[in-house]
């Protein structure tokens, strides 16, 4: 039951969405030592495990001691990080009312005629392949 407790910090997990996801992946229940025939641990059964552990204020007792045996044998749980979760700015179009309002016409603004390429800004068809 301790496992449980264990993948509930490291993918922030509640009570039923752990036992959905015990339920759901295989690689939860591996880890569990549990197989398809045996019955999941329910929602309930799991918060009265924590709260019964809460209690006896073990709880940080175990983990701490836990993180110790992972560390000797050169391993650091890490839970719930984010990569590469930068914001990026978008650029915002600068467009006149009038600008605007000519393009939703679907004509061109005649502002713009001067500063589309030579050969129009169309792209000349090509047939696929090589």
């Amino acid at each position: 039951m301790f496992k449980i407790l264990v993948l509930q910090a490291l993918y922030n997990l509640s009570d039923e969405q752990t036992e959905y996801q015990i339920r759901d992946r295989l690689s939860f229940m591996r880890f569990l030592g549990l197989d398809l025939a045996q019955r999941i641990p329910d929602a309930k059964t799991i918060w009265l495990f924590r709260e019964t552990l809460a209690q006896a204020k073990v709880v940080e007792a175990l983990f701490t001691q836990f993180e110790t045996y992972l560390a000797e044998h050169g391993l650091q749980p890490r839970g719930g990080q984010l990569i590469d979760a930068s914001l990026v700015p978008v650029p915002k179009p600068h467009n006149s009312h009038n600008e605007h309002a000519t393009i939703k016409a679907g004509t061109c603004p005649t502002e713009w005629e001067s500063v589309r390429p030579p050969s129009g800004g169309r792209k000349t068809p090509r047939p696929a392949g090589p």
